[in-house]
């Protein structure tokens, strides 16, 4: 006997009609919840063709922004820089991978449909803005002397907390000639005249300090060399020697100005005895031939060992009686269109950023080279600047730690979980994803 079963509250229905009914009614509501099945299961069906990582002031990790994008150019997958766009937002492809690490970092991202994407690339097409490709993770090297910890650089803090893989590499390795293994050279606060910073005179009896010279004078004598100064000014040419062939350097605080003074001075003496025994030359600024220098030339050579001071490049002498206070340096705006390399450099989401202290803080325009571009600068010094160098590329930033604008030595490390969206350190981040894209030469 049939079995009475309502579908129909007031018509009573055989169960073959009820069959029917059921079977068609469960097809409906499986073509209704298709869509919501697809998008709960993560299903490819509603998902956006790329990942937008917007670099303006809604970004919660500017700076784990950066090294989402390298550890998705290590992946073997390309990116786009979108500058002067959201401040230098990234594009990456929109895969449940990239998701998920964005997540795990705390990296803001939009994903964009076919839509948003033209939308975007039309934006882009019609202001003073463009789309670079980054191709490659660039292989990075750190020179720094053995065993110092990672706080003690900047840009060593930068990687680590955007979690950037690096190497370190030291005299031993620069002169042995391991710079070609990397695309991308930054130069901790070292003092290539050989002078130890000029700290000598006041922390002889450090052991740190003591270490420091135990340690070069180590690597003078195994690779032959008189005394220091003399070690470190070919390691300066070992330097010069990679950027020549296409390297690309970012050198901070005292690199900057004494790598220049090292590479001038190859036919006088600016050193002071403590570091090898024999007096600087009297007539040491005359005699300097700044024909191998990246950025500098003209400078006058600060000799006395009393002073600490290397040369007068340096317009903020921190630790002179001459020492000038702290304002802020304000990026300059470049055309991404004309001047794209410039451009990548400066992305930002602040346009003026509070300076901070370093051996070396600023540079005097005077001394600058023509053709130097100035990147930032504060009021009639040079914060930031570029240039060129055979095949290869040069970037000094004067400072120490841009979020410890009195960095003492011995201070506590940055902890720039406080920090993570320091505009400071934005310019070093700039400069680590510089190697990975290849823009247009300037046009004219």
């Amino acid at each position: 006997m049939g079995v009475d079963r309502t579908l129909d509250a007031e018509k009573p229905i055989t169960e073959s009609e009820f069959m029917t009914k059921a079977w068609w009614q469960i097809m409906l509501r499986s073509l209704l919840l298709a869509p919501l099945l697809a998008l709960t299961l993560g299903g490819t069906a509603l998902k956006a063709q790329q990942l937008l990582v917007p670099m303006d002031r809604t970004q919660t990790n500017h700076l784990k922004a950066y090294g989402l994008t390298y550890w998705v150019l290590e992946g073997g997958e390309t990116a786009e820089w979108l500058l002067n766009y959201r401040d230098g937002a990234f594009l990456l492809p929109d895969t449940d991978a990239v998701r998920r690490e964005a997540a795990l970092r705390g990296v803001d991202v939009i994903p964009l449909d076919g839509g948003d994407e033209a939308r975007i690339r039309g934006e882009i097409q019609g202001a003073n803005m463009e789309a670079v490709p980054l191709e490659t993770a660039p292989r990075i090297a750190i020179y720094t002397p053995p065993n110092t910890q990672p706080w003690d650089d900047a840009v060593t803090l930068a990687l680590e907390y955007a979690e950037i893989p690096y190497e370190t590499v030291w005299d031993r390795e620069v002169l042995q000639g391991e710079l070609d293994e990397y695309d991308w050279l930054h130069l901790h606060h070292e003092d290539f005249t050989g002078q130890y910073s000029k700290f000598f005179l006041a922390y002889a009896n450090a052991p740190w300090l003591q270490e420091e010279v135990a340690r070069n004078e180590e690597v003078a004598t195994q690779f032959g060399f008189p005394d220091v100064p003399s070690a470190k000014r070919a390691v300066a040419e070992e330097i010069r020697g990679y950027v020549e062939e296409g390297g690309f350097l970012f050198a901070m605080c005292s690199a900057t100005e004494t790598l220049d003074l090292a590479l001038a001075s190859h036919e006088t003496e600016i050193t002071a005895s403590f570091a090898n025994g024999r007096p600087p030359d009297p007539d040491a600024t005359e005699r300097m031939d700044w024909s191998r220098t990246f950025a500098f030339q003209g400078a006058r050579i600060e000799i006395s060992p009393s002073v600490n001071a290397f040369s007068d490049i340096d317009v903020h002498q921190v630790n002179t009686a001459r020492r000038q206070p702290l304002g802020s340096f304000r990026l300059f705006e470049f055309s991404a269109t004309i001047d794209p390399i410039a451009s990548m450099l400066v992305q930002n989401h602040e346009s003026v950023i509070p300076d901070f202290y370093g051996l070396t803080t600023s540079f005097r325009v005077e001394r600058l080279k023509p053709g130097v571009t100035v990147l930032a600068e504060e009021g009639d010094r040079a914060k930031y600047i570029h240039g060129t160098l055979g095949e290869g590329t040069w970037t000094f930033y004067g400072g120490h730690d841009p979020e410890d604008p009195e960095h003492q030595i011995g201070d506590a490390p940055t902890n720039l979980d406080l920090h993570p969206d320091s505009p400071g350190y934005r310019l070093i981040l700039n400069n680590v994803l510089f190697p990975s894209a290849r823009p247009e030469p300037l046009k004219t």
